[in-house]
């Protein structure tokens, strides 16, 4: 069961009209990082953050940036999304026919690579990348759209993935993404998993203070943890 754990908050989940004080909100708070779930509208069906916005975040706040490319092509953009100012690139094991070099490329732009996994493509995608990347991000519900119900096989993919890690005794951080409640948060990282990406369902809420509603987040799932 991994000690520490991460917390990042998926922006495309926020109020873009108050984005500002939301990120130095979060950042006070002592937020681990910035999700950014860029989308193409080809590999899913929707439309989302890009460079220039990335650009506009990094300019008001000081915490790290992932960029979670979701789109066709990726190897054509990573520079672009690191000159933009992020620390992570994660690509999906889905669009990287060449994965080994576009995880390459990623670090050689001068960010920590990661690969990500859709909750229908098996795990086994991955047995040949465990060398190449810093972390994997085990998306929990089909990409695309927030506000989705967790797949239920997630639970056991990451306890799955984090075993075999763990026995080609290799340092890397499993990522959860999708309806992380505090419940299945808990659950999760108890299997293994040690950054959560936090949306709809932890603490972009309608009303209430985003710093106060990471505090409280943060504070239930190491609760939960012991219980369940």
């Amino acid at each position: 069961m991994p000690d520490e754990l991460k917390y990042a908050a998926s922006v495309m989940c926020a109020n873009l009209a108050r984005l500002e004080d939301d990120l130095k909100a979060l950042e006070a708070a002592g937020c681990d990082e910035l999700h950014f779930d860029v989308m193409d509208g080809l590999f899913v069906p929707n439309f989302t953050l890009g460079v220039d916005f990335i650009k506009a975040a990094k300019g008001v706040c000081g915490l790290p940036c992932h960029a979670h490319l979701m789109i066709a092509k990726p190897e054509n953009y990573i520079e672009r999304f690191v000159d933009a100012g992020c620390d992570v690139v994660s690509v999906h094991v889905e669009t990287c026919p060449h994965a080994h070099r576009t995880l390459d490329q990623v670090r050689a732009a001068g960010a920590s690579p990661a690969i990500a996994i859709n909750p229908a493509t098996p795990l086994t995608k991955l047995d040949f990348l465990l060398d190449f990347v810093d972390r994997i991000m085990v998306m929990t519900v089909d990409p695309g759209y927030a506000g989705q119900r967790i797949i239920p096989g997630a639970f056991e993919r990451v306890k799955i993935l984090k075993e075999n890690v763990d026995y080609r005794e290799r340092r890397i951080d499993i990522e959860v993404d999708g309806n992380i409640d505090v419940h299945n948060a808990a659950v999760l990282a108890n299997m293994g998993a040690s950054i959560f990406v936090m949306g709809t369902s932890s603490i972009f809420k309608k009303n209430g203070s985003l710093g106060e509603a990471f505090t409280k987040f943060k504070a239930e799932v190491a609760a939960v943890r012991k219980t369940v």
